[in-house]
């Protein structure tokens, strides 16, 4: 959420920021009901103080047997007024706040222009492309000839973009999660956090996905939703907080589920794991002090790196355009992870900065040790990654000749000791 005291401030670099995103300018509408408000909430005080005023002059009046009736009936006119004048100030709030509440973040500086992936940057890579001896095949060929990836199953189960793992596939997939949550907790700090998968819509707001992304979004019976990544929980922890200056940075990680309708991908992905409705991720949150997150952002982005070099990965990271950067982000990296199979670089990570946009509609703020009053704090996020597309990565960057899976080291202690699959 946007702060109505930069509108206010600067309506023209407002309207800059927005067209940054490809939006229209939207100063003049929001500073429109601002203005209403602002009138009717003046003359409301003013009416207030009059009333009080003849509150008291009635009470005088009759303690000396005066006629009031003038007075009594102007009080009585201010009420009808005074109603008008509340219900004006509302209708006006309510509608900045929905312009407001529908605006992206601004973006940082440093992002690049551009209007979708082909205009991202490039900033550094990990590795090259292997040259292998054999012709590479696809994750859903080596997971169907092995006989341990089920996607007909699946379908049966609950139709496209599902998938069965067996056997030693779906211990891979559980020992990829718990390899990565174990790294984030106990050599980054983080702090393991299991959270609720549904959950209502002040959470889902908190974080952006309300109201603009509904439909992107798996919908209960009784109004809960399923969270699309453990960002929406973790995030949402620090909701009406007012947190100490020294209790910062917080940073949490979860390893959990996440459902995602896919809204708008048909026909993209639609063969193997790449884009499923549900699927695994590990997530981290950090909450800071403004000054420090743009290190923290950093920070995060090498907790993630650091889990594709320890799995023999070919990565880079790439820093996302205006086009491409998310609704709630100043600015986005996202890693990318070599898929020889599939010949092409595909996103496994995004990590982001929101600064204080998720904070405001949160309403989560902190109190400054050397400052009066509080200030609204940073939130980060970033996937330690998705499980499911490392999966993906290992299987492909792995595969051996003769059909078998190298399996990393790293994940040895949640194998069994196995040190190839097939």
């Amino acid at each position: 959420m946007h702060d109505i005291r930069t509108v206010r401030a600067d309506p023209a670099a407002f309207d800059a920021a927005m067209a940054r995103r490809a939006l229209p300018p939207v100063a003049a509408a929001i500073l429109e009901q601002d203005s209403i408000r602002r009138s009717s909430q003046t003359a409301l005080q003013e009416l207030q103080a009059r009333r009080n005023q003849l509150s008291k002059e009635i009470g005088i009046g009759k303690r000396q047997g005066a006629d009031t009736a003038a007075l009594e009936a102007e009080a009585t006119a201010l009420r009808g007024r005074m109603e008008a004048l509340e219900a004006e100030a509302k209708a006006a709030d309510e509608a900045q706040g929905a312009l407001l509440e529908t605006l992206p973040n601004a973006l940082a500086d440093d992002v690049p222009d551009g209007r979708d992936e082909a205009d991202n940057v490039v900033l550094h890579q990990h590795g090259n492309p292997p040259n292998m001896p054999f012709t590479p095949k696809q994750h859903f060929e080596i997971g169907e000839a092995l006989g341990l990836m089920d996607f007909a199953g699946a379908s049966k189960l609950a139709g496209a973009r599902f998938t069965v793992l067996r056997g030693q596939l779906a211990r891979l997939e559980r020992a990829l999660g718990q390899y990565m949550l174990t790294l984030h907790v106990d050599e980054h700090g983080f702090s393991e956090t299991a959270v609720p998968l549904l959950v209502n819509d002040a959470t889902m707001y908190g974080t952006g996905q309300l109201p603009k992304f509904k439909e992107d979004l798996f919908r209960t019976e009784d109004g809960r939703w399923l969270i699309p990544t453990a960002e929406v929980p973790l995030t949402n922890l620090v909701a009406g907080e007012i947190l100490a200056e020294d209790a910062l940075p917080l940073r949490f990680a979860a390893l959990s589920p996440c459902f995602r309708s896919e809204a708008g991908s048909a026909g993209r992905d639609t063969r193997g794991m790449l884009r499923q409705h549900q699927f695994t991720k590990v997530e981290m949150v950090a909450v800071t002090a403004p000054e420090h997150s743009d290190a923290e952002h950093e920070r995060m982005t090498q907790c993630a790196e650091r889990v594709l070099t320890e799995l023999g990965l070919v990565w880079r990271r790439v820093v996302l355009c205006a086009g491409d950067t998310g609704f709630s982000a100043t600015k986005t990296y996202d890693l990318e992870v070599w898929l020889p199979g599939q010949g092409a670089w595909r996103e496994i990570s995004s990590c982001s900065n929101t600064l204080d946009f998720q904070a405001r509609r949160m309403a989560a703020r902190f109190r400054p040790r050397d400052a009066k009053g509080t200030a609204f704090v940073h939130t980060l996020n970033g996937s330690g990654v998705a499980v499911g597309r490392a999966l993906i990565a290992v299987l492909e960057t792995h595969q051996q000749e003769d059909g078998r899976i190298a399996v990393p080291a790293v994940l040895a202690p949640w194998m069994g000791g196995l040190s190839h699959i097939g």
